[in-house]
């Protein structure tokens, strides 16, 4: 009887990096023989296409309800009483051998409850860490306010109305407690931290003492290929930034004062959804594309593009970097989180935060490189490091050692 793989997100739409991550180790380990469920925000997402079996999660009235609770009482994860223990009993049903968490920060889950039963069931729990919500006692990410409240409490969170955005009430001093309390009882946890940046700072956490496997995120480099350019080459030297939403975090600002430095032969690209403030202060040396689900259009842009820019203050293991690098496209980014680690090894450059006339600078001398040289120096390391197969492939490596246990 073929084993059973149950992978939990908010979302699985394609033009989100996590979507892309369970889809392609869902299928990999279908390929291995295991069966394979994807459990996700139903009222995010509607019934896309997808080779695991879908099992959606809540409805619009569950998300308003929790997104309600957000707001006002800063209770993230705190609500959905019903859907979860609507969703616990799927999972009795489903029987899964191992349960695989990406994010639970989504509008959808009662993480104390789904904890709980986690904690009873004994089965082997692999938590792949995409940011530092599940530590912090708010926030997504605390590297752009400086904070390090979360390493032993939090309490006046600096960050009270950014994602998951709390209007009135603060809970972080509680909220720390009990993800405490709910994440450090279960101790068949495997937590899987994308970067090694993540890695060290978890060390500092309240789960410091469990168990940590560091697996890089892989791409499907049959997709990001430097081919994938086509006939689609603009004219002049043309600078391109994709985000999923163009917050100040991901340097929408400096990618604004970037703009005011370009020369009329020089361009930049932006990918990703904006506000209608953010678009009226686009000049027009800038072009802006929408979130798309085309993902041959994605590649499209990398692969035609002379640098992609990653002004981001606040990240993990950006899989941007990757799919530009496969594409052959050098990166500059700032030295951000684990933004870094797949550009040092002369993927590109890395310049300090905030320094936009460096980055600029930077743009401009990696685009002066030989084409010919720099692509096929950049898809040999792509190739070598990151190959969805061989990455994805120590999840099912460590599926398999959970489950012989």
């Amino acid at each position: 009887m073929a084993k059973k793989l149950l992978q939990i997100n908010p979302v699985v739409r394609l033009n989100t990096s996590t979507g892309r991550i369970l889809k392609e180790i869902g299928e990999l380990a279908i390929s291995e023989g295991w069966d394979s469920y994807v459990a996700y925000s139903g009222a995010r997402d509607g019934m896309p296409q997808h080779s695991s079996r879908l099992v959606p999660v809540g409805d619009k009235a569950d998300l308003v309800t929790h997104l309600l609770a957000t707001r006002l009482f800063d209770a993230h994860g705190l609500a959905s009483k019903r859907t979860t223990g609507s969703f616990i009993r799927r999972i009795k049903e489903i029987d899964p051998d191992v349960i695989h968490i990406h994010n639970i920060h989504g509008y959808f889950l009662n993480y104390p409850m789904l904890f709980r039963y986690l904690a009873e069931s004994g089965k082997p729990v692999v938590w792949t860490v995409h940011d530092c919500w599940l530590y912090t006692g708010h926030c997504y990410y605390y590297s752009a306010a400086g904070c390090d409240k979360w390493k032993a409490g939090c309490g006046n969170c600096p960050q009270k109305r950014a994602f998951p955005a709390s209007l009135l009430f603060d809970r972080s001093a509680r909220n720390w407690k009990d993800k405490n309390k709910a994440f450090g009882s279960l101790e068949n946890l495997t937590i899987v931290p994308v970067s090694e940046w993540i890695r060290k700072e978890m060390a500092s956490s309240f789960l410091a003492g469990k168990r940590f496997r560091v697996i890089h995120n892989g791409i499907d480099l049959e997709t990001f290929r430097p081919e994938a350019a086509g006939e689609g080459k603009q004219e002049g030297r043309v600078y391109l930034g994709v985000a999923s939403i163009w917050l100040k975090e991901k340097g929408f600002d400096d990618l604004m004062t970037l703009a005011g430095k370009l020369l009329p032969d020089e361009k930049l690209v932006l990918v990703g959804r904006a506000t209608d403030e953010q678009k009226a202060r686009i000049p027009a040396n800038v072009t802006l594309i929408e979130r798309t689900e085309n993902i041959g259009k994605l590649a499209e842009l990398y692969a035609s593009s002379d640098v992609f820019l990653n002004p981001t203050w606040q990240d993990n293991y950006p899989t941007v970097n990757l799919e530009s690098i496969a594409c052959g496209t050098p990166v500059v980014t700032y030295r951000t989180g684990g933004s870094t680690e797949a550009v040092a090894d002369g993927n590109g450059f890395v310049v300090e935060q905030g320094d936009v006339d460096a980055l600029l600078e930077k743009a401009r001398e990696a685009a002066s490189m030989n084409k010919a040289q720099t692509v096929s120096r950049l898809r040999e390391y792509a190739i070598g490091h990151f190959r969805k197969e061989d990455c994805y492939k120590k999840y099912i490596e460590l599926y398999e050692d959970l489950t012989a246990r």
